[in-house]
């Protein structure tokens, strides 16, 4: 509607303009009163719209409205009550009136948002002229999410507050697309969460459900599946609905119904989307299903009537709690069109009520008119029952809300707190300082219901759990329990099932696809179907699975635990390793030993004595880590194995590294005018060390705070065994500890190879690029192994990897030293380290 936008613009712009040009109006009926701040309201009194080509009054009628809602009438007019009744009061907004405009909504949400338009524009009773009349402070609607929507949609942007009575889509909550938006209805978060409860309470596992074709109906469905399939709940079908369908299409869903197995419905429908296709149910005899309302119709008039009972007495749902408000019935039975002839609905309602048309001097009527006698003091009709009040309760606290929150923005004080001063002019309100206010509302109302909204806009959660019954031949809505949040964030659903009348009976109905398999079958399976829906097959013996962690005896007539398995110290392999284990760990020590005592010696000179003890070291703990690797897993060693194993070769190879820088600055230096060795020390070959090694410590620490490893039950590898053993938790962080290992190793392999051409006797760079050689090989061959081992062979690999590179690296960098030291101590000289190149020079 572009040329309605272009209205819209322009209304907004009246505060900073001198005046605008008015395009057109819409051609809407409206309840108006004057006051210095005003109030709008959108109600859908009408419950059906006509439409033609026009849009604007000057121009041939574009929508009409049809049919007359009388809940939505007395929402209108509980409006007014409160309105009035606040203008009266003296502690609230004193010396300040309160001023409404209620406009119809139709129930559509383009009317919806034809109705938003009007009330952001000048109102049709003020006089046009250059000076601006009050705007619009906050607006209460909708009745319907889709129409709260386009409206909060539409106002939102511009910071005009909504507060609805009866728009429950959790999609409403949005606080970063309606900002602005507030409502005196729980979400339908809370109310799927309720329906959930009540599902589970009964044990229904297999139900079918009905939506409207709108946000109301699709958010609440989805949200209500999302709850129930955490429970194991299947949905047999979503059918969908609206009051605007063909009768084809309501005979679809009629049908679904029909032919499903179900004995369990949950309509999320309003009432006038949900009627068409109940009439349809009754008119088809569809009965024996038990009905679960959302508050959209369960405790709606139209529908609670004897014959719609038929086919849905008995109907479970939830609503927000009642409330009795005496004080509205005198102002109820005192509405009559002869008070304010203009005014908008009340004609249709006197007639509706009294049963004749009300003449006025300026009309001809030829059809029933009444004599201007009747009266409705004494009438008992269902309008006036002012003792359960619900969406209508919603409406007066919407009222209340924002005159508390106007209250504190012109007072800068509660409500009822003095001297009361006004610190704001009313004509200096925004519709933002409004919607801030609303935010912080929190007051006791005359009814003792606390009033307040939470950070999305919303109420606390409490609804009534309300059964159709049938009374002295009158459809009742019976309060049987109530659902509400507890203390601790949980919610708690109380109901007194004893006093609920069923559908099927006395006795609560059960609703399952497929029944549990009597003994001697097992369940199958159904292609397509739900998990809810199996066939069962006779076992090969009358006899019923055993839990995973047992496997039964040979006779099939007991179930026996299964067999734990893990690598054990004291079994053959176990002892073993550990054996190897220790070996290599006791040759570290006799060969630091070593070295220590011959530290003097040329050759310990030229290998570095201080990188090689701390490589010994590294070396003894990496051949103690394999046993951390034995025994049964539990949270300490799983933790301890991986993180001990990554630090110790990330250590070890530190050292190694270090070494190799070494051994290549130390030969480069006996380039002329090279100073490379001056600048690599001691201390700089501990930063190599000790950096290098942090690193690897910093992965380790990240894994054990983020995805620790932890012991864990393997049944994958056979039916009749459990084997135990550590969960890396996180693959990425196990396989990069060794790859940072294997990066720390192949830097090494690199240097050393780049030292290849060192004189013949100083064999230092050629022993490490071997021992890399052999480590690099021995962890490349590991991982496939490691993949494919089955079970406790799984660790043994993993023990046998860390043994042949530590043994590859003592070997390969120790043994010859040792050998020169321990078996030719006469090659153990300076002149012979120097190698033969330096005996030629």
């Amino acid at each position: 509607m572009p040329r309605a936008t272009l209205v819209f613009l322009c209304v907004l712009h009246l505060n900073t303009v001198s005046g605008c040009e008015l395009f057109g109006r819409f051609d809407m009926p409206s309840l108006f009163h004057p006051g210095e701040i005003m109030i709008g309201g959108i109600f859908p009194v009408s419950y059906k719209e006509i439409r033609s080509t026009s849009t604007f009054e000057r121009e041939p009628p574009g929508v009409k409205c049809a049919g007359f809602d009388l809940r939505a009438f007395r929402w209108t007019q509980v409006m007014i009550f409160a309105i009035e009744e606040i203008n009266k009061d003296p502690a609230l907004l004193p010396n300040i009136s309160l001023g409404y405009r209620i406009l119809n909504s139709c129930s559509f949400p383009a009317n919806t948002l034809r109705a938003a338009l009007t009330l952001a524009s000048r109102p049709e009773e003020t006089e046009f002229n250059s000076s601006c009349p009050p705007t619009i402070s906050a607006v209460i609607a909708a009745s319907g999410s889709s129409q709260s929507l386009a409206v909060a949609g539409t106002l939102g942007p511009f910071q005009v507050p909504i507060v609805s009575y009866f728009s429950t889509c959790a999609c409403l909550s949005d606080r970063a697309k309606y900002p602005t938006f507030f409502r005196t209805i729980p979400s339908d978060y809370f109310q799927a969460k309720a329906l959930a409860a009540l599902v589970k309470h009964f044990g229904w596992q297999w139900i079918g459900a009905i939506q409207s074709d709108n946000d109301y109906g699709r958010n609440g469905i989805l949200s209500f599946t999302e709850e129930v399939k955490k429970l194991g709940v299947c949905i047999a079908f979503v059918g969908t609905i609206a009051r605007t369908y063909s009768m084809d299409k309501i005979l679809d869903v009629v049908e679904m119904i029909r032919r499903s197995t179900v004995k369990v419905i949950l309509a999320f429908v309003p009432e006038g989307d949900f009627y068409p296709l109940m009439k349809e149910v009754v008119k088809q005899n569809i009965t024996g299903i038990q009905w679960i309302a959302s508050e959209g119709w369960i405790t709606a008039t139209k529908p609670s009537t004897p014959e719609i009972y038929q086919a849905f007495g008995g109907a479970l749902g939830f609503v927000m709690q009642k409330m009795a408000m005496p004080k509205l019935k005198p102002f109820l039975t005192n509405i009559s069109p002869y008070t304010d002839p203009s005014a908008a609905f009340v004609k249709d309602f006197w007639e509706i009520m009294v049963g004749c048309r009300p003449v006025l001097p300026e009309e001809h009527r030829m059809d029933k008119i009444c004599t201007g006698n009747e009266t409705l003091m004494n009438s008992q009709h269902a309008f006036f029952d002012v003792t359960q009040l619900r969406a209508t309760y919603n409406v007066y606290k919407a009222v209340y809300a924002i005159a508390h929150a106007l209250h504190q923005l012109i007072f800068c004080k509660p409500a009822g707190q003095k001297p009361v001063r006004p610190c704001l002019n009313v004509s200096e309100i925004q519709p933002k300082e409004v919607t801030d206010h609303l935010q912080r509302v929190n007051f006791r109302n005359e009814f003792g219901d606390d009033v307040f909204f939470d950070e999305n806009g919303d109420p606390p959660a409490s609804y009534d759990i309300i059964n159709w019954q049938l009374r002295n031949g009158q459809v009742q809505h019976v309060t049987l329990g109530h659902f509400a949040s507890a203390a601790n964030g949980d919610f708690r659903l109380n109901i007194q099932e004893e006093k609920i009348v069923w559908r099927t009976g006395k006795r609560v109905p059960t609703s399952v696809c497929s029944n549990v398999c009597p003994v001697g079958t097992r369940k199958a399976q159904i292609k397509g179907k739900p998990a809810c829906c199996f066939d069962c097959i006779p076992c090969a013996a009358d006899c019923t699975p055993c839990p995973q962690e047992y496997w039964s005896n040979e006779r099939k007539d007991e179930c026996i635990p299964k067999t734990t398995e893990f690598l054990r110290y004291h079994e053959p392999m176990g002892i073993a390793l550990t054996v190897v284990s220790l070996l290599g760990a006791s040759l570290s020590l006799v060969t630091m030993m070593v070295f220590i005592h011959y530290r003097e010696t040329p050759v310990i000179k030229a290998s570095n004595s201080e990188l090689s003890c701390f490589l010994l070291f590294s070396l003894f703990l990496c051949f103690l880590c394999p046993l951390t690797f034995m025994g049964k897993p539990t949270v300490w060693t799983c933790m301890l194995r991986h993180t001990a194993f990554g630090v110790t070769f990330a250590l070890c190879i530190s050292c190694v590294l270090g070494k190799t820088i070494v051994v290549v600055t130390a030969f480069k230096a006996t380039i002329p005018g090279n100073k490379v060795a001056g600048k690599f020390g001691p201390a700089q070959q501990r930063i190599i060390v000790c950096s290098c090694t942090m690193i690897q410590i910093l992965i380790c620490v990240l894994w054990l705070k983020f995805k620790p490893p932890f012991p864990d039950m393997v049944f994958r590898y056979s039916n009749k065994k459990i084997v135990l053993e550590c969960n890396t938790g996180s693959e990425a962080a196990f396989y990069a500890v060794l790859g940072y290992i294997g990066i720390l190793a192949i830097v090494c392999l690199v240097l050393a190879f780049l030292a290849r051409k060192l004189p013949d006797n100083f064999n230092e760079a050629k022993f490490i690029t071997f021992s890399m050689l052999i480590f690099c090989a021995v962890w490349i061959t590991f991982i496939p192994a490691y993949i494919s081992s089955p079970g406790k062979f799984t660790v043994a690999v993993e023990i046998f990897a860390i043994l042949s590179s530590a043994f590859g690296l003592l070997s390969s960098i120790f043994a010859p030293k040792c050998y020169i030291i321990l078996v030719k101590p006469e090659k153990n000289t300076k002149k012979h380290v120097m190698g033969k190149k330096m005996n030629k020079k």
